[in-house]
């Protein structure tokens, strides 16, 4: 395995994770990095680079932020979004991937990419649920403001330094999953 196929597994890990908190805007910067050229594409994923998608991609990322600061209709979004981060974490996987067999790449993509993605976006909606439950979606505009800048900087982190991408995922999963631990039930001793 060369080092530009690690590199390129972890950008698609990175944008996977980013895609758990907002779909389009892990899309929309991995388009405008094909487009600028900072970063090439697959050839059968070429056409995210193209202006067509920058700005398609671009109004459905502005549109996705400005949904999730509507209370109430932010947990509607979320029940879409995690089928939907599910399959885009697999895609950016999959569009990033350099120089390896085709089984192993959509091996990765559907278990790192869509397993992340989906893991981080069920996390985000159970976190709504409870905000819209605890303070009656008052809460749910700060949560978005988290989740976006979150997605933001694990995108960014992606394209220019994949690396520190990767920890910040796996940092993301165990905090993720240190709140899921002591937020489920406790087993009685009977």
């Amino acid at each position: 395995m060369t080092s530009e196929t690690i590199i390129s597994i972890f950008l698609g890990v990175g944008l996977a994770a980013s895609v758990g908190f907002r779909v389009f805007l892990p899309l929309f910067a991995l388009s405008l990095a094909s487009y600028f050229g900072v970063w090439e594409l697959n050839e059968s994923w070429t056409w995210v680079g193209s202006l067509a998608a920058v700005l398609t991609l671009g109004v459905a990322t502005v549109l996705e932020i400005f949904a999730y600061f509507i209370p109430w209709f932010d947990n509607l979004l979320d029940s879409i979004a995690i089928p939907l981060a599910a399959v885009a974490g697999t895609a950016v996987m999959v569009s990033t991937m350099a120089n390896l067999d085709p089984v192993i790449t959509w091996s990765l993509a559907i278990i790192a990419g869509g397993g992340t993605a989906s893991a981080i976006k069920g996390a985000n909606a159970t976190g709504r649920l409870t905000s819209s439950a605890t303070t009656g979606g008052l809460a749910n505009p700060i949560v978005s403001t988290v989740e976006t800048g979150t997605a933001a900087v694990v995108a960014t982190a992606s394209i220019f330094a994949p690396i520190l991408a990767a920890i910040l995922v796996i940092v993301i999963l165990v905090i993720i999953f240190s709140i899921y631990r002591r937020l489920r039930p406790k087993k009685s001793k009977h």
